[in-house]
């Protein structure tokens, strides 16, 4: 599904000479090279404050924590995503609220908060699904009129644009009061291994939340707050700060794979490409078809047996899994989830995508239809 080692080769030297610069410096946790990449990524994203942790739950896992929600606080998200946004809002002891998600975008649909809104909600994740924005405009109007907090799932979609009604433009993960995003080698920005990010342009929750990300201290042994060990080390951070040069050229290479499959697959009967809304950029951390539930499962198959790779996210909505079917939501209490987990299928979409592959993938798809 992806070609890291590919993507590696092409930047060997920065990376090694960046990791080597870490090792003869031995300042493996806290080095410079972490502050560098979270005033780095700072500017990118044009926001005052990146707090790097250790792993994307974390980042969701602090942001409610600075936050300070409370036990029984009650967080309206989506069921269609994967486990982590809901983890740790069961884990902090408040409640996930599930809302459904919109059929044709995958993200979080602002036309039912209403319905999932009540004394006790207190936030609203949304999630920026496979590299596109939620309809954030809408979502944040609605936060303002219910006081609500918005902490932004932004795992898939660093670096994409949100495009609001008046022109201006953001990038994902800062529009909220929080954005939280993953290092995760496969994201469109990854590291070698683990690691996460949180961002804010509220002076007292960066304050909070960086404090929160290294045992609640600010002042050496001064322990201000309740706090966890969640830290980038310094050989990803070191990483991160090379890649983070290449971000834009790597969404550009995923558009234009992208966008070969739109040309290449439109027209299939009872298959479909995705949709783009027109309030976002889409980086395509996934590229995700829908296709008709009776067919789903055999063009995997038949992708396996051509050496085709394919993954389906997510064959399961959170709240029918198992660890959640207490929250009292039964089958087919949200039906657009619950349908997209039987049609959706992701193909292959990387930095590292040659003509031919596209091109192959392509015609075993046509193949598959044709058969």
């Amino acid at each position: 599904m992806v070609d890291l080692h590919g993507q590696y080769l092409k930047i060997k030297d920065e990376v090694d000479s960046a990791i080597q610069k870490v090792i003869d410096s031995t300042a493996f946790i806290r080095g410079e090279d972490v502050r560098e990449f979270q005033k780095e990524l700072s500017a990118y994203l044009d926001i005052k404050h990146t707090i790097a942790c250790g792993n994307g739950t974390d980042a969701l896992q602090v942001a409610m924590m600075a936050l300070e929600l409370q036990p029984g606080d009650e967080v309206i998200t989506t069921p269609f995503t994967f486990i982590a946004t809901v983890e740790v809002i069961r884990l902090l002891g408040l409640k996930p609220v599930f809302v459904d998600v919109r059929p044709d975008t995958f993200n979080l649909d602002p036309e039912l908060l209403e319905q999932a809104v009540t004394d006790r909600t207190r936030a609203i994740v949304p999630v920026h699904l496979f590299g596109q924005c939620a309809d954030m405009e809408s979502i944040m109007e609605f936060a303002g009129r219910h006081g609500l907090y918005v902490i932004e799932d932004n795992a898939q979609a660093l670096g994409a644009d949100f495009l609001p009604a008046n022109g201006s433009k953001q990038k994902a993960g800062t529009i909220g009061h929080l954005g939280c995003t993953s290092f995760f080698p496969s994201k469109n920005l990854g590291a070698f291994g683990d690691g996460g990010a949180l961002f804010t342009n509220d002076d007292s929750l960066g304050q909070r939340a960086a404090s929160l990300v290294n045992h609640g201290m600010q002042k050496r042994y001064y322990y201000d707050h309740v706090g966890v060990n969640s830290r980038l080390d310094t050989l990803q951070a070191a990483i991160l700060r090379v890649k983070l040069q290449h971000l834009d050229d790597y969404h550009r290479l995923r558009q234009e794979a992208a966008t070969w499959y739109d040309t290449s697959l439109s027209g299939i009967e009872g298959l479909h490409t995705p949709v783009r809304s027109p309030f976002t950029s889409h980086i395509f951390h996934q590229y995700t078809l829908q296709v008709e539930a009776s067919s789903r499962d055999a063009l995997k198959q038949w992708l396996m047996e051509k050496g085709i790779p394919s993954q389906v996210y997510y064959p399961v909505p959170l709240h029918l899994q198992q660890a959640y079917r207490d929250l009292g939501y039964g089958k087919g209490s949200l039906p657009a989830s619950e349908e997209l987990c039987n049609k959706v299928l992701s193909l292959p979409i990387h930095t590292e995508m040659e003509q031919k592959q596209l091109e192959y993938i392509s015609e075993q798809v046509h193949q598959y239809f044709k058969a």
